[in-house]
């Protein structure tokens, strides 16, 4: 029987770096002979990709925050659908750049819409699955927009305010302190190769895990 794979997503605010930590995490993993899948929300998917689109469109600032709530859910059903839920079940990792906490951070903490009403939607879209392991990379928002807006030009949501990311800052530690078994908090305003040593260190214990699982399973 095949063991389920690993989910594992990065977390964080405008700039905070994670999205460049998942490649490198990546190739550590296949080095170990792991299957891997790197992914990200909202996207992931043909259609989620077309949704993703229309919520990072500069052009639809002012949207309603329901109607965004349910595009991004919108977005994750079909991403579950279509790539994560079959990778986890052949045993691949996925390795997923944002997922529902960010729903929290940002359309809860940053929108307003209450934590009550997205965890309906989680429920219904998700089901039971929830991440094995959610690394968030916490800085200053400050630092994180200064970061994100020397990228290039902005999207809509690095558009907004500082006191949105404050906001979304806040749910992203509060969550982490509320359930520290699934979270792990990163200061990512330290230097990329200082975070990128303590993520290959998280999941090389959460890797390692497993595979003595899988040892102890061979000699039963």
């Amino acid at each position: 029987m095949t063991q389920r794979g690993r989910f594992i997503t990065f977390e964080g605010i405008e700039g905070a770096g994670k999205s460049c930590q998942i490649a490198p995490l990546a190739e550590r993993l296949r080095a170990r002979g792991l299957a891997v899948v790197t992914t990200r929300e909202p996207g992931g998917s043909p259609i989620a990709e077309r949704i993703r689109a229309l919520l990072l469109d500069r052009g639809c600032t002012g949207m309603d925050a329901t109607a965004e709530l349910l595009l991004v859910f919108a977005a994750r059903a079909e991403h579950l659908a279509r790539v994560i839920a079959p990778a986890l079940a052949a045993g691949t990792w996925v390795l997923c750049d944002r997922f529902t906490d960010a729903t929290y951070a940002y359309q809860g903490g940053g929108r307003g819409i209450p934590a009550s009403r997205i965890a309906v939607l989680e429920d219904l879209v998700q089901g039971d699955l929830r991440p094995d392991l959610t690394l968030v990379f916490d800085l200053p928002p400050e630092l994180g927009l200064e970061r994100a807006r020397g990228r290039g030009e902005p999207d809509r949501f690095e558009t907004e305010r500082l006191g949105f990311f404050t906001a979304a800052r806040a749910v992203y530690r509060g969550r982490a302190a509320a359930c520290p078994g699934r979270y792990r908090v990163l200061d990512a305003s330290r230097p990329l190769g200082e975070v990128t040593a303590a993520v290959a260190r998280i999941i090389g214990e959460l890797a390692e895990c497993r595979e003595d699982y899988l040892s102890a399973n061979e000699r039963k």
